[in-house]
């Protein structure tokens, strides 16, 4: 069993506040054989580029901040407390346009040897 206590994330230093953070938080480590988890920082004008996975779904949970999400080229706003699913092969990625880190809990299915993020350069 593993616990995530949020206000641990909300009050974790970026080290580098001009580029994204990303840490693993979930891996075989903690017996996680069919899920992965990552701790995220977006800082201000940061970004994930747009993209899909062929396999990988995700559940994003955010706890700071706000964003801009692009799925499938349509933009939404999320914010804290927003939970975000994303499934296979659907195309997203995120802006963050405020002045302010953007965080975020993701957790995603894993398949052992596979490594699908493409990347896709239209919006």
């Amino acid at each position: 069993m593993e616990i995530f206590k949020i206000e641990e994330f909300i009050k974790k230093e970026n080290t580098n506040p001009s580029e994204r953070f990303v840490q693993q938080i979930l891996t075989k480590e903690q017996k996680a054989e069919n899920v992965g988890g990552i701790f995220v920082v977006l800082p201000a004008g940061g970004k994930v580029p747009y993209h899909f996975h062929k396999k990988r779904e995700s559940v994003h949970i955010v706890i700071s901040g706000e964003a801009t999400e692009i799925i499938e080229g349509k933009e939404i706003t999320i914010k804290a407390n927003d939970v975000l699913y994303i499934p296979a092969i659907e195309k997203h990625g995120t802006i963050n346009r405020t002045d302010k880190d953007f965080r975020y809990l993701e957790f995603f299915t894993v398949e052992a040897g596979v490594t699908d993020f493409v990347e896709v350069t239209d919006e």
